[in-house]
């Protein structure tokens, strides 16, 4: 077993900074949720936050939009032209996919400067890109209701992911230490 480590050393030193990290940031995450947010009547602050940013992106779509905090649960009623549409929820929030790319990114550290800029600029870029999404998925289940399950669990989720496995692609072929550059139709 030890031999099999040496000889994997590069892909468990990956897999123990990835999952330590990503188990530090997920207790830590799941520790801010547990905060009591009653008092304000809304979900936690992220959560709130991505609701009034991606109404505001709506609107910069031509379409009239507001939100409002549910009044059973924790999460946001988001309104679309006078019609409710959804609930945004912490899941709506993007945190969770950022602490995985956060952590993966660290996982193949290149030097604290690159692997700092990277992961925060990269983390904007996600929490941009799912203001976006939110925004577009509002509209397009209220342009196209007959299709709300499909662009809620299929096609809207795979932007969010699509958009984390490409900067990770940039990142290990671009700027990540001990890896070897892959292209596309090329065997390794």
């Amino acid at each position: 077993m030890l031999k099999i480590i040496k000889e994997n050393k590069a892909v468990v030193q990956f897999l123990l900074t990835f999952g330590g990290l990503y188990l530090i940031l997920a207790v830590l995450y799941k520790f801010y949720l547990g905060m009591d947010f009653s008092i304000n009547n809304f979900p936690d602050y992220f959560t709130r936050l991505v609701a009034e940013q991606s109404r505001e992106m709506v609107q910069v779509f031509g379409y009239s939009s507001k939100i409002e905090p549910h009044p059973f649960q924790e999460s946001m009623k988001f309104f679309v032209n006078d019609r409710y549409l959804a609930r945004i929820v912490e899941g709506c929030n993007g945190i969770s996919v950022i602490i995985l790319f956060v952590s993966f990114i660290f996982a193949f550290y290149k030097g604290a400067k690159k692997t700092f800029i990277f992961a925060f600029s990269g983390s904007v870029f996600i929490y941009a890109i799912n203001i976006l999404r939110i925004a577009l998925l509002a509209i397009a289940i209220y342009e196209y209701p007959e299709y709300t399950d499909f662009l809620h669990g299929t096609a809207f989720p795979a932007i969010i992911y699509g958009t984390v496995f490409l900067l990770w692609f940039v990142w290990v072929n671009n700027f990540s230490k001990n890896t070897k550059k892959w292209k596309p139709g090329k065997k390794s």
